[in-house]
């Protein structure tokens, strides 16, 4: 087998390989992307069998697609794990290299979960649509300043009929007018695709039971649950509600030494797109369930809202995983909670 080491760049890769058979040991380095193509092409052409590591990156997408053409074993390493096992000082893209292939020898290479083809692919439509919003958002702020220039004051108001008709009939300056022009058309194009798009994920839903079960809490619509259910990938990978905070972000930073303890923000290492959702729904939580706004304004009034936001967003991921975990819905959840078969908790019941 040969055991390659690679430091992935956009416009070139690193390399360190070695022969287990042979022990021969070599270094290179390929230009992105033909000269790497050919490598690899190379190596399927003479029959060897390779297993290639590298850190997790943005970029890559094309060399995965590669090497599973070419049946070549892919292992994805956790970067910040890799980045503690470096003992020099000095850091350069021969010594990554290097490194990555001595953990792989040495069989302490930080493999990581990789999702699927399928699975990263809805991932994108979930992000296509976040961004389509978010541009959707900042054309009807810059609308909304355009009206409240001239005097017009009307809110949510002004996305109905007579709204629309009120701030297209206002008396602008020519520069002026050709903005309020160009930013409806905008307004008038992405308004049916967010449509089509919200569509598309409500159908890959219907396919998706897990998701149609994490529905049933208040709160969690169609596109959190589906982003829930793609982010997390598979509920066992996880052994408790901590573990699903952290990965997702929630948990503080913390730096504490002997009888000090010190804790920051949360460390924000989750995907970002799965936590502004989770924290959206746990406002919508927190205005539809008593309980949860009993504690959301006793959270507010000792650390203040953006602190008690958080921390419903952290609730609400542990009780989405536990309900996944355990295949409930939602009223089981509430009847039997999440300490089901533990002493002192005989089938869950309180």
């Amino acid at each position: 087998m040969i055991i390659i080491g690679v430091d992935f760049h956009p416009e070139f890769q690193q390399i360190a390989w070695v022969d287990t058979d042979t022990g021969e040991l070599q270094e290179q380095r390929l230009a992105q992307r033909e000269e790497a193509e050919k490598f690899y092409r190379g190596l399927a052409a003479a029959g060897h069998k390779v297993r290639v590591g590298m850190e997790a990156s943005g970029h890559a997408r094309w060399f995965e697609r590669l090497l599973a053409e070419l049946q070549f074993e892919l292992w994805i390493g956790d970067a910040a794990e890799i980045r503690t096992k470096r003992v020099r000082k000095q850091k350069t893209d021969r010594q990554d290299a290097q490194l990555i292939l001595r953990l792989l020898l040495e069989d302490r290479f930080p493999r990581i979960w990789v999702p699927s083809w399928e699975n990263r692919d809805l991932r994108q439509l979930l992000w296509h649509r976040h961004r389509m919003v978010q541009a959707r958002t900042r054309i009807m702020n810059q609308l909304q300043a355009v009206a409240l220039n001239e005097g017009l004051r009307c809110k949510k108001r002004l996305w109905r009929d007579a709204g629309r008709e009120q701030l297209e009939s206002l008396p602008l300056a020519p520069w002026a007018k050709r903005r309020r022009r160009d930013l409806l058309e905008l307004l008038d194009r992405l308004t049916p695709t967010i449509a089509e798009l919200t569509q598309a994920i409500e159908q890959e839903v219907e396919k998706c039971p897990e998701a149609q079960r994490l529905q049933t809490h208040p709160g969690v619509g169609v596109l959190t649950a589906l982003a829930f259910v793609l982010i997390i990938g598979r509920a066992d990978r996880f052994q408790c509600g901590k573990q699903i905070a952290s990965y997702l972000g929630l948990v503080p930073l913390e730096e504490s030494s002997g009888q000090r303890r010190r804790l920051g923000h949360i460390t924000k290492q989750g995907n970002s797109l799965l936590r502004f959702l989770l924290v959206e729904a746990a406002q919508v939580t927190v205005r539809s369930d008593p309980e949860w706004r009993s504690k959301y304004f006793h959270l507010a009034m000792r650390r203040g809202r953006k602190i008690a936001k958080v921390a419903m967003a952290r609730r609400l991921a542990v009780r989405m995983y536990w309900m996944w975990r355990k295949g409930w819905d939602y009223e089981q959840l509430k009847k039997f909670g999440s300490h089901a078969g533990q002493p002192g908790h005989r089938d869950g019941v309180r």
